[in-house]
């Protein structure tokens, strides 16, 4: 019998277990969950015993903790295989809005809704059941394989580096493969070529020592509120371009190449405007709005505090104003460059009568931008075109994801995202579900991909 046959008869016992999986609420940004995401990771080892992967582990870090574990009988000659995932999930709330408790995993309309179904238990099971079935079909694996699952993805992986740098001989693999990821849509792949970096700052502008009557000291002292507004208006002119000395200075521009790519996905600003809502599209002159979104890097004030904030009017100076910013980031930038040249432009640009800082938040990630020609990629899109019987686009993302760039950096190997949600299953929101039938064809793409691998 072989992994296809194999996968027909045991897919029902597949779906259940992934009810099974789902059940477990294991929420990483909840203090009250933190034995959830340990039982998660109990889970993931269990099923990778039941898998023929033996010697899988829990292993703790200084937070939640990560599974590895490996498979390495198809010998030297053969690549090592590093294949990501994770095993926490999203908060729920709020529970009024799911059709069904979400940690109560139902099937309707050949899906499985509930809270991680999805975003990555759905993902990350695929190529578990992938390897079972090669396992228990030919008894080995044409390639030797590592897994790599964490606990802690949904609340950035902050304790993924020190981890990764004191486990490199656990983890280096010549190609690496990550479960969690999306696919353009049902019948169309996708590979992602670029993720965004990030850089979160804050800016603080103070003047008096309290809040002052506007009557008996307004044109006496300075306004911390109006100050800010005149300094966030000298970080980018009227047509979108940011006026931040240097800033553009690390970029890679947009090759003939990638912009063809880019401009070969559909794309329609109508529909773009009215699923946002927003009156027109803005953004960097000289580039499409999809590159701006894609391949361009941003500067977004998240956030403004200060003064009077309830209702009817309190005649005030406030004493202090804040602004939040993020900076999504494209190869080469670096968040610390980005964050000190804000920072001297903010200093230089600083109002007489107030003073202001600029303060550092949590939240970090370096670009990433998978290389030309990159051999992993090459196979990957050969795989899916085959499964998916077209050719997938190549994408660019504007989110983050930290871990891609810790891999690279201790690694020395870009991933390919090569996972099977889509955009539209609610991922992070209530009601989210995971196609039946993409965790069936995930589960094919995955045992051609290490075929093919083990054949190149």
């Amino acid at each position: 019998m072989g992994w296809q046959e194999y996968l027909d008869r045991e897919q029902e016992r597949f779906v259940g277990e992934l009810l099974d999986f789902v059940r477990i609420p294991s929420v990483s940004a909840k203090p009250e969950n933190i034995p959830d995401v340990k039982a998660a990771g109990d889970w993931v080892v269990e099923r990778l015993g039941a898998a023929g992967i033996e010697g899988a582990v829990l292993l703790p870090t200084d937070g939640h903790p990560v599974v590895c574990a490996e498979w390495m009988g198809a010998g030297p000659d053969k690549p090592t295989i590093l294949i990501y995932g994770h095993f926490d999930v999203q908060p729920a709330e709020p529970f009024e809005l799911w059709s069904s408790p979400p940690f109560e995993p139902e099937i309707r309309d050949g899906k499985v809704w509930g809270r991680g179904a999805s975003d990555d238990k759905g993902g990350m099971l695929v190529p578990i059941v992938a390897v079972e079935a090669m396992m228990k079909s030919d008894g080995r694996l044409p390639v030797n394989v590592r897994f790599f699952f964490e606990g802690q993805e949904e609340i950035g992986s902050p304790d993924l580096p020190p981890f990764v740098e004191a486990n490199v001989d656990r983890l280096k693999a010549d190609m690496i493969f990550s479960a969690d990821g999306l696919q353009w849509a049902p019948a169309q792949p996708q590979i992602i070529e670029a993720l965004k970096g990030l850089v979160s700052l804050e800016i603080v502008v103070n003047g008096a020592r309290s809040d002052q009557h506007s009557g008996m000291h307004g044109g006496g002292i300075a306004n911390p509120a109006m100050a800010l507004a005149q300094i966030l208006a000298t970080m980018k002119s009227p047509d979108g371009l940011i006026t931040i000395d240097g800033f553009y200075d690390d970029v890679i521009d947009l090759t003939p190449e990638a912009r063809e790519a880019i401009a070969r996905v559909p794309f329609d600003e109508a529909e773009y405007l009215a699923e946002t809502g927003a009156p027109a599209a803005v953004g960097e002159p000289g580039y499409s709005v999809r590159e701006r979104l894609w391949a361009r890097p941003t500067l977004e004030v998240n956030g403004l505090t200060s003064g009077w904030q309830g209702a009817g009017t309190k005649t005030v100076l406030p004493a202090e104003a804040r602004a939040k910013i993020t900076c999504r980031l494209v190869a080469d930038q670096s968040p610390e460059r980005i964050f000190d040249l804000i920072s001297a432009h903010v200093e230089t640009h600083c109002p007489p009568g107030v003073t202001v800082k600029t303060e550092r938040n949590p939240g970090r990630a370096d670009p990433f931008l998978v290389p030309g020609g990159h051999n992993a990629s090459t196979v990957a899109e050969q795989v899916l075109e085959e499964v998916y019987g077209v050719k997938p686009y190549r994408t660019r993302v504007g989110g983050s994801i930290p871990v891609m760039t810790t891999l690279l950096e201790h690694l020395g190997v870009h991933a390919v995202m090569f996972g099977f949600s889509h955009g539209d299953e609610n991922l992070h929101a209530p009601d989210e579900f995971f196609r039946l039938d993409t965790f069936r064809r995930g589960q094919v793409a995955y045992c051609k991909l290490l075929e093919r691998l083990g054949r190149d």
